[in-house]
């Protein structure tokens, strides 16, 4: 059994930084490709990082160049640097993970465990 457990979300104010972190346990990172996906409230669960199987990142277009997802493999843990933050980015934040290779980072579906979400909160 997979699990993930989200950590490092909290209050903050516009323009600063957070970063979340996602330990995994039962699957190791290196066999897996990690996705970070936030829900904002009232809105549905959207894309906005991923690592996937070669190292490579993947970002939705709002966070380009504010957030950067990496991982750190020998700690099973994926970690989400989020700078500049803007009360838009305000959502829970959740972390899954994809075993198959084939598989769409963009698309939930395609995920096969998910954390338990972190609230992320930027006051203007």
């Amino acid at each position: 059994q997979v699990q993930l457990v989200e950590s490092g979300g909290g209050l903050v104010q516009a323009g600063d930084s957070l970063t979340l972190s996602c330990a995994a346990s039962g699957r190791t990172f290196s066999r897996s490709a990690m996705g970070w996906f936030r829900q904002a409230t009232g809105k549905e669960r959207v894309f906005v990082a991923a690592i996937g199987w070669s190292g490579s990142t993947y970002y939705v277009a709002s966070v380009k160049g504010r957030f950067t997802v990496s991982a750190d493999y020998a700690k099973n843990t994926v970690y989400l640097k989020m700078n500049s933050l803007k009360p838009e980015d305000t959502a829970v934040y959740y972390c899954a993970t994809m075993a198959r290779r084939s598989g769409n980072y963009y698309r939930q579906s395609d995920y096969d465990y998910w954390g338990q979400g972190t609230q992320v909160t930027v006051s203007s």
